[in-house]
């Protein structure tokens, strides 16, 4: 007969080993998704040659956790930048669609579990939809989601959670904000969101001075 200690040696053994591999496997995603993503700002910045890998690296993250709304969000804006370099026309329109489809179901799986401040600090329920505004403002006027983007847009920056969330995610809905204020002819607002960047020393600060100054009269 085993010694009762022995056996709880052992059982501590093994619940150690399985809490040392699964935070291994926590780093391991963690660091591939922080990867992606600096992946996902090049190519939202125009490197369409960061495009495709973005992708990829999204659609493995998915693969792994399909139930995270945030991977998924930018799994479908990843699939939705595709488009932008895609030659035959169909291919732009499937590939348009079927990020969007996956934008549509990351939002659709946002519950109140995940207005709670992410491992990153921003809540899935502002990132989401977040990243579904900005990707739903960029696509052709023809796929009637501009709307959609506004809203969801207004929606992050109304939100009560929206305060909280880190500086740097604020900054980028506050420059996307006045980005969009700019394009429909509200200089005020624009100035209103840059000011806010500028003011809070956000890191998109540089950014947002050369933008008030550019609409300096």
């Amino acid at each position: 007969m085993i010694p009762a200690s022995s056996m709880r040696d052992a059982i501590a053994a093994v619940v150690l080993a399985a809490l040392a591999v699964s935070a291994l496997a926590s780093a391991t995603s963690a660091a591939a998704f922080q990867s992606a993503l600096r992946s996902f700002a090049r190519a939202s910045a125009g490197d369409d040659s960061a495009i495709d890998a973005t992708a990829a690296a999204f659609a493995a993250l998915r693969l792994a956790d399909p139930g995270d709304p945030v991977v998924t969000a930018y799994a479908g804006a990843s699939v939705a930048l595709q488009a932008k370099t895609a030659s035959a026309p169909l291919q732009k329109m499937s590939l348009a669609e079927d990020g969007l489809a996956l934008i549509d179901k990351s939002l659709a799986m946002l519950a109140p579990a995940h207005d709670a401040p992410g491992e990153r600090g921003t809540p899935a329920a502002l990132e989401v939809r977040f990243v579904a505004a900005n990707t739903f403002l960029g696509v052709p006027p023809f796929m009637n989601r501009a709307a959609r983007g506004r809203k969801l847009l207004n929606e992050v920056l109304a939100s009560p959670l929206f305060d909280n969330a880190p500086l740097p995610f604020r900054g980028r809905v506050w420059l996307r904000s006045a980005e969009l204020a700019t394009k429909e002819q509200r200089p005020e607002d624009a100035r209103r969101y840059l000011n806010e960047i500028v003011s809070r020393n956000a890191p998109q600060a540089d950014r947002a001075r050369a933008l008030l100054k550019d609409a300096t009269p």
